[in-house]
């Protein structure tokens, strides 16, 4: 049941936010979907027992192969999908800890926050660049046949 609330949640916020980007009504669906099925691969890591960061790496992952999939299929640009559907993943809360234990005087907590904050920034942008990369490999071989 809390897996079902989460992902649901997510696709709502998901879609709520796309829609304070602007994007076209006829992809907010989509968007919402994206956003949806990295929450479902990020909570079904954290119940796996896989780690905060490894669990948002194959949730990026799984955002990045559905934004890429739904601009194929929908002839639109990636980022429609994509940075609408990264929100549920984006470590904001660990940046709030951060900066509150620093304000706090409490380094050991605040660098803790901070280091994890770091990784999984940057394993979301690892998992869209092997994506886009992925993507445009196939692009070429396809192109050359």
């Amino acid at each position: 049941m809390k897996l079902f609330f989460g992902v649901a949640g997510s696709f709502a916020a998901v879609v709520a936010f796309a829609i304070l980007l602007e994007t076209p009504k006829k992809y907010l669906p989509h968007a919402g979907a994206a956003g949806a099925i990295g929450s479902f691969v990020y909570l079904l890591g954290l119940h796996n027992d896989f780690g905060t960061v490894l669990a948002t790496f194959f949730s990026a992952l799984a955002i990045a192969l559905a934004s890429h999939t739904f601009a194929r299929i929908f002839k639109a640009p990636v980022t429609i999908f994509l940075i609408a559907g990264i929100l549920p993943t984006v470590p904001g809360a660990g940046m709030y800890r951060t900066v509150y234990y620093i304000i706090t005087d409490d380094r050991a907590r605040s660098s803790y926050y901070l280091t994890q904050t770091l990784e999984i920034a940057g394993v979301i942008a690892l998992a869209i660049f092997i994506m886009d990369t992925l993507f445009r490999v196939r692009l070429k071989k396809v192109e050359k046949k």
